[in-house]
């Protein structure tokens, strides 16, 4: 079939009532936990994922899918209001948006923040269109010899590239190899690591790692703090929204150059979203005229971050649909969720799934205008939300966490694993251990191991299997100049350590 035919296919199946009353109830919860601080959408997407085992599974990953790029609109709301961020990936739009929200343009930042969102997340669904058949047809060339080094390359790429130290990223992607060897080999039928319980015959639960590292551990890690200021719903009224023509011009080219770098980065996978809204306020602050207006409520500044924001999560979906590899932590959860319904993602996948692929396409169409929809008069409402004492919300998702990880198979092992977790996360945030790449390394693990061992046994053995055949050779190649990269990154680190050490004694 040819584009526009598939094209039509995806929206016949995303415009049906299921699909349409999923996806808008799964942007407006995405939205309402992007706007709470510090929760993120991947508990919002763990605590949801009970639900899915009783739907149609192409509807079920439409709510999915809604929910992570639904907070992704939601998120910059506390960034900018309160000046904390509501996920990782907007906190680069506290920088300017939260000064703007100081001189009276809270209304203004909002009102771009959403259309600039829009924009970029459009724009990357076309990207994704075009170009994810091409993606899939190529990898249907790949052998398990391929599909080995490509899973290595991502987890590489997602240490590599992933903010703080690469040594404690690698150290994270190894913790989560380990955890997925744990449970029931499928070649053998041994248990592995299971001590003796039961419970882990079948793994470690997803859910219980997702809801303990991303929600257990930030509401942890949020006692104590201060939840700021809050601003009167009653200041941010739909004409102080209005951009002039002046702020309207100033934010062309950025949000054109914040989209094209978050659908670039988007598409690697293991870079994600983060790493593109960096990129894209330091490219902005590069080309400025005047660079020192960042950090002052520059609008460049936040409709930049957050155009790159939007159209990294859209792209993100291109190597996980077409490859089966996430392109960042929640796209791995998504994964992880897939294989849970039966569905095998990989090249296949367009082939075999194409009403499910091309539904899920067409609803990120529908859900982006959903989004910009509900955005723009619920400000006032988030704004409220945002009004909720810590010691009264947080306690709240807490309970909600453990029933909804209880509910997936009534184990209280389950409750006390995402506790265990949770407490583990906190543990990490506090020494500056990323827990991204211990779901990337715990999704993408078992399914190495599998490709790893039918490799072996087409080449009878031999490992030359990994450098003969060319396009294994490439991503072996790639995957070594990334490992050289982080060996050099760690041991400038520890330098830099040493000789800090080496100053403050002689200070001494």
């Amino acid at each position: 079939m040819d584009l526009f035919t598939n094209i039509a296919l995806g929206f016949e199946r995303a415009l049906s009532l299921d699909a349409l009353l999923f996806c808008f109830f799964g942007v407006t919860i995405g939205t309402f936990v992007g706007v709470l601080p510090g929760v993120g959408a991947m508990a919002a997407v763990a605590l949801c994922l009970p639900i899915t085992f009783y739907m149609d599974p192409t509807v079920a990953l439409i709510m999915l899918a809604g929910i992570f790029y639904g907070a992704q609109y939601g998120s910059s709301t506390a960034s900018i209001l309160l000046n904390v961020p509501g996920t990782v990936t907007s906190a680069v739009t506290c920088l300017d948006g939260y000064p703007m929200a100081q001189q009276g343009k809270a209304g203004v930042a909002l009102f771009m923040v959403t259309i600039t969102s829009f924009i970029g997340g459009s724009i990357a669904i076309v990207l994704m269109m075009l170009f994810t058949p091409a993606v899939a047809a190529f990898a249907l060339k790949f052998s398990s010899a391929e599909y080995f080094m490509i899973m290595a390359l991502g987890l590489i790429t997602a240490a590599t590239i992933a903010p703080g130290s690469p040594l404690k990223s690698l150290i994270m992607v190894v913790v989560g190899l380990a955890l997925g060897t744990v449970g029931t080999d499928s070649a053998s039928g041994a248990m592995r690591f299971t001590f003796g319980i039961l419970e882990l015959s079948d793994g470690v639960s997803l859910v219980a790692i997702a809801m303990g590292l991303f929600g257990v551990a930030e509401i942890i890690s949020s006692i104590g703090r201060d939840s700021g200021t809050p601003i009167d719903a009653k200041h941010v009224t739909f004409k102080s929204m209005l951009p002039s023509k002046a702020e309207l011009k100033a934010s062309v080219m950025p949000t054109l150059r914040g989209t094209g770098i978050g659908a670039l980065i988007g598409a690697l996978p293991g870079a994600g979203a983060t790493v593109a809204t960096f990129m894209a306020y330091a490219a902005e602050k590069k080309v400025a005229k005047d660079p020192s207006r960042f950090g002052k409520g520059a609008i460049e500044g936040v409709v930049a971050p957050e155009a790159a924001n939007n159209s990294a999560v859209q792209a993100a979906f291109m190597p996980t649909l077409s490859l089966g590899i996430p392109g960042d932590a929640l796209m791995a959860f998504l994964l992880g969720a897939m294989m849970i319904h039966g569905i095998v993602p990989g090249p296949r996948f367009l082939v075999d799934q194409p009403v499910m692929f091309w539904g899920l396409v067409a609803s990120f169409w529908i859900g982006n205008v959903f989004l910009l929809i509900l955005n723009i008069p619920l400000i006032g409402v988030w704004v409220r939300i945002l009004t909720i004492p810590y010691k009264v919300l947080y306690p709240t998702m807490l309970f909600f966490i453990c029933i909804g990880v209880f509910a997936i198979n009534f184990q209280v092992f389950d409750v006390i694993a995402v506790l265990f977790f949770g407490f583990m996360g906190f543990i990490m945030i506090k020494f500056g251990y990323p827990p991204a790449p211990i779901l990337l390394g715990f999704v993408l693990g078992p399914m190495m191991e599998e490709h790893f061992g039918r490799a072996l046994l087409m080449s009878r053995g031999s490992f030359s299997i990994f450098w003969e055949r060319p396009i294994s050779a490439v991503l072996l190649v790639i995957t070594l100049v990334m490992l050289i990269l982080s060996a050099k990154s760690v041991i400038q680190h520890v330098r830099s350590g040493t000789r800090k050490v080496e100053e403050a004694s002689l200070e001494l």
